[in-house]
């Protein structure tokens, strides 16, 4: 048992060694400033031990336990050296118990120094887009949109334009007939029996224009042929004495290329025969159809108009209703007034053509009337189509008095009887008759320049209704102003257009 003090002498030296070099070894890691001290320490009790347990499980006595067991047998192994020694080997005892607890740590990261610049977070990137960037984007994509819808739809109407001209030219007829069904209706006749009488007149004397027109010309083209020819040698005739310096040679010559080409051509005259009869089968498949669909619009426009209704979602269900009557108004109106005014032009040019002694003055008259269906571009072409028959059959002078006849006439059309006849309801601009006349004639041909004119006074008194309607309904919305105020400031309704029945309404 002598021997154990010295044992535990021993094993405390040996702590104390160990204790020193960790204590080296942390000042080398830390530094010369000596920063850390805390965090080599090691946790205490309050952090990682809350109750001082020891972090091999024993108690915090144990450490210095040791220490005194290991100053007792230094002092009696050495004779005794005191309490200095003792509280060396105490010291050293306790430094041996912190430094087996202690566990050295990784340097922490350092802070940024003071002269480092702030940098700002990113902006959001609509924030980033300028405003009229975000505004021509916003505008950009919606055209896309409505011009891709306008683009599929007029390819549907391509690919069925002969169903949507039928029913297109049903509708103008309707707007002309349905009026004497309703005075019909009035009268006490029945809704079929009013519907028949209409329908069979209407088509009937339509029928009989046609067929005069047809007569008219079958009868005075042999003389017309004649003129034309007597007018074309007069032609030569003023070329071979003209200051133009012609010749007879260079005149046949031209006359052989026209025969050569007619010759050469031969199988392009025939295609196009050939098509032109599949364009009178078209010709025959759409007046039926536009017959078929006149009858039901004369008899059922009211129950169609209704269903068209259900169509419509609910919220601008009764805008629709109310735009309806008044766009039919329009169409009617516009209907009725270019057939008082298309009769007007045709008498008067007709009467004109006659006492210059004009050949076929009659059908020239039918052609002017039909002609004028198309707005613009159709007296121009009805009229020039008069003054060369008038310039090739009786000479330069009654040609120049047809032209003084036909623009004098054209003048009191636009001037006075288009405003006086049409009036506002129907009145649209120059500019928007020249381009819807041009689009239809390129989507439909001559059908589509009939019927782009309508269609576009149709569009304009929708367009403005529903403008005014919603503007309306806004102002209803918000709460009235009470006192003497409110009559100031009361929303004032739209302008009232007469509105007239649908097709078919006919008094009930």
């Amino acid at each position: 048992m002598s021997k154990l003090p010295q044992w535990v002498g021993r094993l405390g030296t040996g702590l104390t060694r160990l204790a020193h070099r960790l204590e080296s070894q942390q000042a080398d890691m830390l530094g010369p400033d000596g920063e850390g001290d805390d965090a080599a320490r090691g946790p205490g009790p309050s952090e990682d031990h809350p109750h001082g347990g020891h972090p091999s499980g024993g108690t915090p006595g144990a450490g210095a336990g040791a220490g005194a067991g290991a100053d007792d047998g230094a002092g009696a192994a050495r004779g005794g050296e005191g309490p200095e020694g003792a509280k060396s080997t105490e010291g050293a005892g306790g430094a041996a118990g912190e430094g087996a607890g202690a566990r050295p740590e990784p340097p922490s990261v350092p802070a940024p120094p003071a002269y480092a610049p702030a940098v700002s977070a990113r902006p959001d990137p609509v924030d980033a887009v300028p405003w009229g960037v975000r505004v021509a984007a916003e505008a950009g994509w919606r055209l896309l949109v409505l011009g891709g819808t306008v683009w599929v739809l007029m390819k549907v109407i391509s690919s069925v334009q002969l169903v949507v001209l039928s029913f297109t030219v049903a509708l103008l007829i309707t707007a002309l007939l349905e009026p004497t069904v309703t005075r019909l209706r009035r009268r006490g006749v029945p809704r079929g029996l009013a519907t028949a009488i209409t329908f069979i007149s209407g088509f009937v004397i339509m029928g009989l224009v046609v067929w005069f027109v047809v007569w008219q010309v079958m009868e005075n083209v042999d003389e017309v042929s004649g003129e034309v020819q007597a007018g074309i040698d007069d032609l030569r005739r003023w070329l071979l004495h003209s200051p133009f310096h012609v010749t007879e040679k260079q005149i046949n010559h031209v006359a052989k290329s026209l025969r050569e080409a007619i010759g050469a051509n031969t199988e392009q005259i025939t295609s196009a025969g050939l098509e032109g009869v599949t364009v009178v089968v078209e010709v025959m498949t759409g007046i039926l159809l536009s017959m078929f669909c006149t009858l039901f619009l004369l008899y059922d426009g009211q129950k169609i108009w209704n269903w068209s209704l259900k169509l419509v979602p609910a919220p601008a269900r009764a805008g629709v209703a109310g735009a309806g009557p008044r766009a039919w108004a329009t169409l009617t109106a516009y209907v009725r007034g270019t057939v008082i005014v298309a009769l007007i032009d045709a008498i008067f040019i007709g009467v004109g053509l006659f006492f210059l002694d004009v050949p076929m003055a009659v059908p020239l008259a039918v052609f002017i009337f039909l002609f004028a269906f198309i707005p613009l571009v159709g007296a121009v072409v009805s009229g020039a189509l008069a003054v060369v028959v008038a310039l090739v059959t009786q000479g330069v002078f009654t040609g120049a008095m047809v032209v003084v006849v036909v623009l004098a006439v054209q003048q009191i059309e636009g001037h006075v009887l288009q405003p006086f006849i049409l009036g506002r309801a129907v009145r649209v601009h120059p500019l928007a008759v020249v381009l819807s006349v041009a689009a239809g004639s390129l989507i439909g041909g001559i059908g589509g320049a009939v019927v782009a004119v309508p269609l576009v006074a149709v569009a304009n008194t929708v367009v403005g209704y529903l403008r005014a309607y919603s503007q309306e309904t806004a102002l209803r919305a918000v709460p009235g102003p009470h006192g003497a105020t409110a009559s100031a400031t009361a929303p004032v309704p739209p302008p009232v257009v007469p509105p007239g029945p649908p097709p078919g309404e006919g008094g009930g």
